[in-house]
Order: C-alpha cells, then structure tokens, then sequence
C-alpha cells in the first residue's frame, strides 16, 4: 500500500512538473520586461503619438533596457538658455528632459523608477518664449498586464537642477510629486507596449 501511496505521489509531481513547463504557464509568466516595445505618449482623445522604442534585457532579478528616441517626431527648441527635443502641440509643447545623473537603467516588477527618470518632460504654452521649470511632467508607473502604462504627475524641475549626493539614485521624493489633472494636459498618459 505505501508503494502504491508513494508511486501516486510522484506521478503528481511529474505532472505538475510538465505543467509548469507547459506553454499556456510559460504565457502566463511573461512580463513587460522582454523584447522590444514602443513607447506612446497618450492625448487626452485617446490618440497615440509613437516618440520611440525600448528594447528589454533579462537578467535574474531584473531587466536592463536601452531607449531608441524617435527624435524625427521632435522638433528642435532653445528654451530659456537650453537645448530641448519637443513636441509641438496646438496649445502645449511637450519637451523631453534626458535625466542629468547617474542612472542604472533597471527595471523589476517592484520598481520601475528608472524608467521614470528617463520619461521625464516639461510642458509650455505653445506660444510662450521660455520654459518655466514648475510645469515638469513625471510619469509614474505601474505594471498592466503585459504592457507599462504611466498617467501624469507634476513637478519642480528645479528639484533636479543640483546633483544629488553621490549614491543616491533615487533624488525624486514622493512629495516632490503632484498628481496632475488628467483633463489640464495635452499627453497625460504614457504606454510601454
């Protein structure tokens, strides 16, 4: 009897172990971390404007990525003092900010935080000369399925205008954060897909 007990039971963990083998799990095992996405900066009617691509590399506990920035979409801006790729808009130019400090370029179904520093923006009336550094856009993210979606939060750019202490990757607080008004901005939402 207990040969019989113990042969049932290693054919349940064979067939488990095929399982968790099998292609329909493997599916549900995939995460946004692989391969190539584009990146979609979302207008408040729901149409997309494609501004580049990320291409994922996993890694044990994490993914490292590379951007490609479609900079054919951007036009070329000297604001107060400052080179910038835009967007240009109707109403609103929407400026990219390459984040000015040491960046690891890693992202984990816990944190995505690089990644959110590199999707930084700063947003101008289209027909103003400078650029106010109040109007920063952070997008903050979160995981949906097999895509990264991010909806829109304001900052002080200035918060970034001094190098932060050696080591910490991580200058931007949570109270340095705002969430924006989804109905007040020309792209409030960002997707990775």
């Amino acid at each position: 009897m207990k040969h019989i007990k113990s042969t049932n039971l290693l054919f349940k963990i064979i067939i488990f172990m095929v399982f968790l083998e099998s292609p329909f799990t493997q599916a549900a095992q995939i995460t946004p971390f692989t391969g190539t996405k584009s990146i979609e900066l979302v207008q408040q009617d729901g149409k997309k404007i494609v501004v580049g691509s990320i291409t994922f590399n996993p890694k044990e506990k994490f993914s490292e990525y590379k951007i490609n920035w479609d900079y054919d979409k951007f036009s070329n801006q000297f604001l107060s003092m400052r080179p910038f790729k835009s967007l240009q808009g109707e109403a609103k130019y929407w400026c990219h900010v390459p984040y000015p400090y040491p960046i690891k370029r890693r992202v984990s179904s816990t944190n995505l935080t690089d990644l959110e520093y590199d999707l930084l923006f700063l947003w101008k009336g289209a027909s103003e000369y400078g650029i106010n550094m109040w109007n920063g856009v952070y997008y903050k993210l979160k995981i949906d399925g097999e895509r990264i979606v991010g909806s829109i939060n304001e900052m002080d750019m200035d918060k970034l205008s001094a190098p932060p202490p050696k080591g910490n990757f991580r200058p931007i607080r949570k109270q340095d954060l705002e969430e924006g008004e989804y109905s007040s901005h020309w792209l409030p939402r960002v997707l990775i897909e």
